[in-house]
Parts: structure tokens; sequence; C-alpha cells
């Protein structure tokens, strides 16, 4: 039946709305006696779903569903998990569209952050990368979990000292339905999804829902736009004792303009004016449409789990991953002076468009990356002992190069793709490629784990894992390398202990290792001008870490919080950062030595009433390098200095009001100061962000099927700030070392936080 409400109402419910996501703990604190105890009694349902109900014998964050739908639908997994304890977010764009940005947790970079969807990985096999504009649309996302500083036994990553983010997908519905959403924002953001839920085929048993969304927007500063299309899909059977298998789909094309990032001095001197050209004029190699990224993306996920007995099971999940995508950029070729690796080419190219024997071409850095695994388990109840044995195996291949593509005369590429066979060759036919090379990767794993219920309150957990990770690669550039080879063997063992105080609170502590090889690229010689200026090595070391935690957490009626104290030891810690090769941003890796970080994390939910939440996290952390950084043939004095990208303080919060017809949150993250360099020479000031959002029900007001309109300010206050470092260097300054040599100092480059918007939703199940 509908619901009739009168302006007078209306005008109560918004003020109430406002109220209580700004000022909730105010309207808490004046509820009567009886109210109060009628909560601690009773309790209340979290509208956000920022802090549910945890047992494992480690830190665990999550966001679910109710926190997710109330958020703007273009933000990505990065921007969604920056209110817990430890998430460090550099967004480029206040949509998430871009692939400039990065994720920190407890000061260790998103290269150290293991990133698993449906059970799969997501990282990039050669850099360890994951790109959030490229997973599942939010409208699919069950549950972000986050475990800072502790990735699963199981789990396929070869990364995770920074931790584990972890993304299940939404299951499909029971019943047949359709979900359908239209978005409208700033910076003339456009965006369509729609969802169709099969509910149960026929009488097999199997459900099913497939998605497809659209986004378009324009850059927020300079010229440019983004566009991105996606489908997701996932076909699911359950049958008795709980067994189910399921098979998970993501699709991803998308069309990205880059943002650059500015140096220290280039921000001073023009902030946000800091921007790729919108005219184009004969020439001009930072015009923007040379800086469009275009990348396809598939991945395929198949976990399985089966209850073999009353005390037997086994998990399966099989994963596949295809993608292919272009980092391009503007530069100049001449017809002659070129170089093919260490080969002088003495016949001239040909270069269309080349005046004065010079033409300005689209430089291409391309990846075409295959990945294909499984990880399987068995998990046997044997009395008090939980005994699960495993087996891990990934096999992939990454295809790189460089290569230069002709442009035409009002500035467009022949080819913004980057394909080999449209790219500039030789006289003689050949690819001219400044890097040109194809690595594969295999890596086994096995892994033990006995869970001990020493009582029905004390738990031990003891854990191996050995990985072992062999690269094989080829340098096709001529030159003295052509075949490269790294292999590994790391063992990992750890132990965790969780223990319930009561029906409430729980204490857990653990010791954890993990390992990160060096990125594929390490292997192989880069050159200008035919010398090899980078020798490629297989000697560099695992960065190898162990780390401790120490943690309490209470779960209430009305009230849930968790905090927890860390330690992390480092050797041959491994920085990611980006380089100019050759007017080609490219990853690259820095060994640090070794590094020491401890810190706190916290967080709380309370619920004072019904429909109302607050919820704030922080987290307290120190860093010191334990090593000067070898450089040249001197040694930079870093000994003592604080870790790059590892604010000392973050805190986060917000609160939200739901009564069943308006809604409304209210989020705001401060990160504190950062450094940009080893030698603490140059950092970026502590800066804070607020989202707000506001919206109502209205199936009450049609035909009672889920409608809901809202309204998303994305960083209303819109600070103009640095929000994080892209590209870290040993110093900014001209430094003495340890020898007596003059160490000469180089910028490092920043993101530029992403502006203010506004976005209305519209969403509605038919």
């Amino acid at each position: 039946m509908p619901v009739v409400i009168s302006r007078g109402q209306t005008m109560i419910r918004l003020g109430a709305l406002m109220l209580s996501a700004a000022w909730p703990v105010t309207v808490a604190a004046q509820q009567t006696p009886d109210a109060s105890a009628d909560i601690r009694v009773i309790g209340h349902r979290d509208p956000e779903g920022l802090l549910p109900d945890q047992t494992a014998p480690h830190a665990v964050s999550e966001v679910a569903t109710d926190f997710i739908v109330k958020q703007a639908p273009t933000q990505n997994a990065f921007q969604l998990v920056n209110l817990l304890p430890g998430a460090n977010v550099a967004s480029s764009d206040p949509y998430g569209l871009s692939t400039s940005s990065s994720l920190t947790l407890r000061g260790l970079g998103q290269d150290e952050i293991g990133v698993l969807m449906e059970g799969a990985p997501q990282n990039d096999i050669g850099y360890y990368y994951a790109y959030p504009s490229q997973f599942a649309d939010t409208e699919n996302l069950r549950r972000i979990a986050l475990s800072p500083g502790s990735v699963d036994l199981d789990a396929p990553n070869v990364v995770g000292a920074g931790g584990l983010l972890s993304l299940s997908l939404d299951d499909p519905r029971a019943t047949r339905q359709l979900l359908a959403d239209l978005a409208l924002g700033s910076y003339d953001m456009r965006r369509v999804f729609a969802r169709v839920d099969t509910g149960e085929i026929g009488n097999t048993g199997l459900k099913a829902f497939v998605s497809y969304s659209n986004t378009r927007a324009d850059n927020w500063r300079g010229a440019g736009y983004d566009m991105r299309q996606h489908v997701d899909a996932k076909l699911l059977r359950e049958w008795g004792n709980g067994n189910r298998a399921s098979l998970a789909l993501s699709y991803n094309d998308a069309n990205s303009s880059a943002y650059p990032s500015p140096t220290l001095a280039e921000w001073q001197a023009q902030g946000r004016g800091f921007n790729y050209d919108a005219r184009y004029t004969p020439g001009d190699t930072n015009y923007w449409e040379l800086y469009r990224a275009p990348f396809r993306n598939l991945y395929a996920s198949a976990p399985v789990h089966l209850a073999l007995s009353d005390r037997l099971s086994f998990d399966s999940t099989s994963y596949l991953q295809f993608g292919y995508g272009n980092s391009p950029y503007g530069t100049q070729l001449g017809t002659t002076g070129n170089f093919l690796g260490n080969e002088e080419l003495t016949r001239p190219i040909a270069l269309p468009g080349a005046v004065d024997g010079v033409a300005t071409v689209l430089g291409n850095y391309t990846g075409h990356q295959m990945r294909v695994g499984q990880v399987a388990k068995l998990t046997l109840q044997a009395g008090i002992h939980r005994l699960t044995a495993g087996l891990w195996f990934d096999y992939g291949t990454d295809r790189v190069t460089q290569t230069y593509t002709s442009v035409d005369a009002d500035g467009r590429p022949a080819d913004r793709w980057g394909y080999r066979s449209r790219a500039i060759r030789t006289a003689d036919g050949r690819l001219l490629a400044y890097e040109n090379q194809r690595t594969g990767t295999v890596t086994k794993s096995l892994f033990l784990a006995d869970s001990i219920a020493f009582t029905p309150r004390l738990t031990v957990d003891l854990g191996f894992k050995g990985v072992d990770l062999l690269r094989n690669g080829r340098n096709y550039l001529p030159g003295p390398q052509s075949a490269v080879r790294r292999n590994s063997f790391v063992a990992l063992p750890r132990a965790a202990v969780h223990y319930a105080i009561d029906d409430r609170q729980q204490l857990f502590a653990n010791i954890t290792t993990n390992f990160r090889p060096p990125n594929e690229f390490t292997l192989y010689d880069s050159y200008y001008g035919g010398v090899v200026t980078t020798r490629g090595t297989d000697a560099l070391k695992n960065e190898y870490s162990v780390s401790q935690e120490l943690g309490y957490r209470y779960i209430g009626p009305s009230l849930s919080a968790s905090v927890s104290g860390f330690h992390y030891k480092f050797r041959n810690r491994q920085l990611a950062t980006v380089v100019d090769n050759g007017g080609a941003l490219v990853n690259s890796t820095l060994n640090a030595g070794g590094q020491t970080s401890h810190g706190v994390d916290g967080e709380i939910d309370y619920r004072p009433a019904k429909g109302v939440s607050v919820y704030v996290s922080g987290e307290y952390l120190r860093t010191r390098i334990d090593d000067d950084l070898p450089v040249g043939g001197d040694f930079l004095p870093t000994r003592g200095k604080r870790a790059v990208s590892s604010p000392t303080l973050q805190i986060g919060g917000g609160g939200t009001y739901d009564d069943g017809l308006l809604f409304g949150s209210i989020a705001g993250k401060y990160i504190g100061r950062q450094y940009a360099t080893f030698m603490n020479d140059e950092s970026i000031p502590g800066y804070a962000m607020l989202d707000l959002a506001i919206g109502v029900h209205l199936a009450d007001w049609l035909d009672g099927k889920r409608t809901d309109l809202r309204l998303n300010a994305i960083n209303v206050t819109d600070p103009h700030v640095l929000a994080g470092v892209q590209a870290v260097t040993t110093n900014a300054r001209d430094t003495i070392g340890r020898g007596g040599m003059v160490i000469t100092g180089s910028a490092p480059g920043y993101y530029v936080g992403g502006g203010s918007a506004v976005v209305a939703t519209l969403s509605r199940v038919f």
C-alpha cells in the first residue's frame, strides 16, 4: 500500500537525516535512559555494513552491500575501501575511471597487495599491480574484504606483505528480475547499467545473472574523456550439504585518458593547469590524444566446494585471464640516427609526415598477457584438528613491446592500440622497437595447515607454504642478451592464535612471512642510443618479510570495534616506482634494503538508534629504513629515514542514516604527510577529503518494487592537493654520499587529487 507523506513530515525526515548523519553521537547522548537500555538489549542492524562480524585470527576490515549501494556507481574498489584503517588511496579522478591510482596499506604499495576476485588473482603477472577500474561493476559486488598484512594460506598470490583485497560477486537471485541504473553527473558523465537475473533455469537448479554497463565522462581537468564498457556474469549451482559450483566472468573494454603527474615544482607553478595540450600543432608531443590508453581484459573464475563426507571437503578454483592494452605517449622520431638494440640502422626508415627528417609519432608501450591456473585443497576434520593440504599451479605469458605508430596532420594516431602489424618498420622490414620481449612465468606451490581447537574458545593455527617461481624469457632486440631465466623457491611458515574471551570479545595474534620476487623487467637489458643503459640480472634477491600482529575484537549489539598492533621486518625491501625510459613512463623497482615498520590500526562502528550508524577508523604508523642505499659507486645516507608513501597518521570517519524511506551518509578521510624520496628531502603535506550522499527509497510511493534515487557529492570541499606519490626517487636534492660523492637529485612525480563531482543515480528493479 502506498505511503502518503505530507510536506511537513518530509521536512522533518530530511532534517533528521542530516542531523543523524553529521552528529549521531550527540543524538545518542540525548536519548532517555529507557531508550538506551532498550538499545543495549536489542541492538540495531548496521546500515553501513562497514564492520561485519569476524572470527579470523588476523585483522580484517570489510565493506558490504549496504555501504556499496550508497556510493557513486562509478567508484572503483580502491575508492570503496578508502575509509578502512590503513588504506591510503590516491585517485586521479573522482569517478575512478583512470588507471592512474594507487593503494597502500600500512605504507606498503599495491604491488605488495594481493587482489582476488571470486578467488582468482587480479594482479599483473609481470610487476604485480592491479587496476581497479577493470574490476566488476559495484552493483554486482557483495563484499570487499581487506586484510592488511595477512594473505590467506591458499590465496593464489606471490605478493602479500601489504595484505589481501578480496572481492566477492553477488550470487544470482532465486527469482527472475531486471535491475536498471541510470546515472548522470558532473563533467558530462553518463552511465547506464542493466542486470538480468534468470532465477532457476528450468529444473536444472542453475541460476545466473548477466550485466552490462556503459560509462562516459569528460576529464575533470584538461582535455580528453574516458569510456568504459563492462560485462559481468555468474552461473551458480547449489545442492545439498553446502555443495556449490559457479562460473564468474568479467570483461572490461576501456579507453582512458591519462592524467600527467607533475613534479613538486611543476605543481607549485601550474597547479591543476598542468595538463596535456587541448589542441594539436605540428611537432607537439604533448597533445592529449597521444595519451589515451585502450585496454581489454577478460577474467574467468570457477570456484567449487564439495562436501565429500561429514569430515572431508574439497575446494578448487580454476581461473583464466586474457588482457591487451597500450599505454602510449607522444614522441619524435628521425628517419636516420636510429638503433635497434645495440645495432645502428644505417638505412633511413620511412616516416609518414616527416619534416626535415623528423616526425611526431605515437610511442606505444603494449602488454599482451595470458594467465591460467588452479588452486585446490582438501580439508579434513579429525578430532580437534582441521587439516588442510593443497596445491597451486599458475602459468602466464607476458608479451611487452615498445614500438612506434605514425600520426596524421591533426595529431590522430593511425592505430591507438599499438598493434605490431601496423607499427613503423626498419628499412629491411623488422619491427622498430625500443623494447621487445616475452616472458613466461610458472608458479608452483604446496601448502599445509592445521587448525587445532584446544578448547571451544582457544584455536591455534599452524601453516606452511612453499612457492617455486620460474621465469623464462626472450629479448628479441639485437644485443648481447637473448634468453633470460630466473628460478627461486621460498618457504613461508606462519602461526596464529585465536581466543574467544566470551561471546562478544576476541583476542588474536599471528606471525606471518611473505615474499615478493623481483618483477620480470629486472631480467632484461635496456638500450639507449645503441648502448646498454641498464643491465638485466637474475641475481636480485627476493624481498622477504616477517610480520607480527596482536589484536582485540568486540562484537556487540550496538557497538563493534577492532584494534590491532603490528610490526614488520623487511629484507631487500622492493619499492615500485616509475622511470622515464626513452619517453615512456615505465614501471621499475628499487631495492631499499632493510625496513622496519610498526603501528596500530583501529575501527569502531556504533549504532545508537535504528537506521543510524557511526564509523571511525584510524592508523598510527612508524617506519624506518634500516640501510644506506647504494647509488652508483657510493651510498646514500638513508639509514634512519622514514619510508616513502607512509603517512604517520590516518583518520577516517562517517555516519549513515536509513529509515527505510530516506537515507544519507557522510564520509571523510585525513591522510598525513607523505615522503617521496628515500632521503626524506621532499614530501607532500597532509590533506582531507569529504563525500556526502542523500537519497530516497521510492518503492512505497510506487508499486512496492525497489526504486532508489540518490545524489552523491564526491570530494565536496574540493581541496587542491597532491594525493600521493606516483614516481619515487632516491633523493630530490643533490646529496653527499657516505664516500664523499655528489649524488645528483631527481624530482619525484605525484598524483593530483581528483576534483569534486556530483552524481545523480536512479536505480529500479523490475
